[in-house]
């Protein structure tokens, strides 16, 4: 004690365990219930944590932040497979409108087949359903817009309207 204050020991039966009034057993540890369930919620929990990305990687999707990236540096040509009535509402600007039944046999699809197509719709359903066609067509990089035409208004990029519905 020449050194200073020491600290006491603690009881033998308290060796670094934090309760002074449980006694150590592992094998009960695992047979609690209460445990069980604690590692059920965990388990749930952290499912729920991937699930949007999982979600997301099963589309495909690119978020609208990444789809600029590739409109501005790669000169991705945004296609819009909505329905005709559905364009004029609303439309990323500067897309080509190209509904999904006519999305095989359209000719306004770029001829480099190599230069991404980013494809939108209301919600990117339809638009999953076009990037498998163009696949099957041989075009190399074509992305769906997770979240479609929402996802885009969210993130409050431009949006156009055709001028015919803007008048009425």
């Amino acid at each position: 004690m020449a050194h200073g204050l020491m600290r006491p020991r603690a009881a033998s039966y308290n060796r670094g365990f934090p309760f002074p009034f449980a006694k150590r057993h592992p094998v009960r540890f695992f047979l609690d219930p209460i445990t069980w369930l604690l590692v059920f919620v965990a388990a749930i929990s952290g499912v729920l944590l991937i699930w949007p990305a999982l979600a997301r990687a099963r589309v495909g999707g690119v978020p609208p932040n990444e789809a600029v990236r590739l409109m501005n540096r790669e000169k991705a040509t945004v296609v819009d497979v909505s329905e005709p009535g559905e364009y004029a509402v609303a439309h990323v600007a500067g897309s080509r409108n190209i509904p999904l039944g006519r999305i095989d046999v359209a000719q306004e699809l770029p001829k480099n087949k190599t230069l991404p197509i980013v494809l939108v719709c209301a919600t990117g359903k339809r638009a999953a359903r076009a990037a498998k066609a163009l696949e099957a067509k041989g075009y190399q990089k074509p992305v769906v817009l997770a979240g479609g035409l929402a996802a885009w208004r969210a993130a409050n990029l431009p949006i156009e309207s055709s001028k015919e519905v803007a008048k009425a």
